[in-house]
């Protein structure tokens, strides 16, 4: 629940908060919760979100997504378009990508989260997802920001890996102005001077965003460090501080994977990391469905 503190100046800083007009906590002092197919994002329970950074074949989708659903998972993330900074990088399958995703998730019965980049696919990318992602390239990208918000599907905002917090928000008003008031915001990490990690996931953003909005909040620790030997702790750390929910990349062959492979959790580590998280939650007031964790 939300508490109300009149000695705490929600416009501290050069945030203001006057200005948010539609994802400001004021609006919705409760704070807002999304419905994915029946799974409450911003709820008093955990929603964990998991997959492969891309989808690659049949094989490595349908194996990775059974893995992590029998293991806890709640959604299926998985990229069938993939911005990469090199040009000669994998940029994923495309639209078969798409097929493949809309297939697994009536095959196994559970939701998919894929990115668009390209309003002229927004159509299509809708046909086959049930929470369209607008990656941390495209946060600034307001003709996307304003297309996704004429939709009626639930939106997974990344933060800009250089964005201010009131640059982020202010990307989620682009898209509730236009009528879509599912967002859901992702703290994905920021590029700083620190290069012993690929971003320095920012942990405090957490709970200003909380503050500050009424948005559900979840938290990407693969993107966040780039190591997947990071995540575990930063994953907890995340739950810790108020996270509404995680978003975790696994692959079954990590070592193989064609994007991403080092910051991906394998199904085993994955399951050793969701027992952990489970008593995090405890700890903290917050549930992870028992019902779908295996122990």
């Amino acid at each position: 629940m939300y508490q109300k503190n009149p000695t705490c100046d929600l416009n501290h800083g050069p945030i203001q908060e006057d200005q948010l007009k539609l994802v400001s906590r004021k609006r919705v002092p409760e704070g807002t919760v999304i419905d994915v197919s029946g799974i409450q994002i911003g709820g008093p329970e955990i929603v964990i979100i998991a997959g492969p950074c891309s989808v690659e074949s049949e094989e490595q989708l349908s194996s990775t997504a059974t893995a992590v659903k029998e293991l806890g998972a709640h959604i299926l993330r998985g990229g069938a378009y993939k911005p990469r900074t090199s040009p000669y990088s994998f940029q994923g399958l495309q639209d078969e990508g798409l097929t493949l995703l809309s297939w697994i998730r009536d095959e196994i019965d559970i939701p998919v989260v894929t990115e668009v980049m390209d309003p002229r696919k927004l159509e299509l990318v809708c046909e086959h997802a049930d929470i369209l992602q607008i990656g941390s390239r495209n946060m600034h990208n307001t003709p996307l920001l304003n297309e996704v918000g004429k939709v009626r599907k639930p939106v997974l905002l990344k933060r800009g890996m250089s964005a201010t917090i009131e640059e982020f928000l202010y990307a989620a008003e682009y898209i509730i102005k236009q009528g879509n008031d599912q967002v859901i915001l992702c703290e994905r990490g920021i590029r700083t001077f620190e290069p012993s990690t690929r971003f320095t996931l920012d942990i405090g953003a957490i709970p200003v965003l909380k503050r500050l909005s009424h948005l559900p909040v979840i938290v990407d620790p693969s993107h966040g460090t780039g190591h997947w030997w990071m995540v575990p702790g930063l994953a907890k750390a995340a739950i810790a501080a108020g996270a509404d929910g995680l978003i975790i990349e696994v692959h079954c062959d990590p070592q193989n994977a064609l994007c991403d492979g080092g910051q991906s959790l394998h199904p085993d580590t994955f399951k050793d990391l969701m027992d952990e998280l489970f008593k995090v939650a405890l700890a903290v007031g917050r549930s992870i469905s028992s019902s779908v964790v295996i122990r």
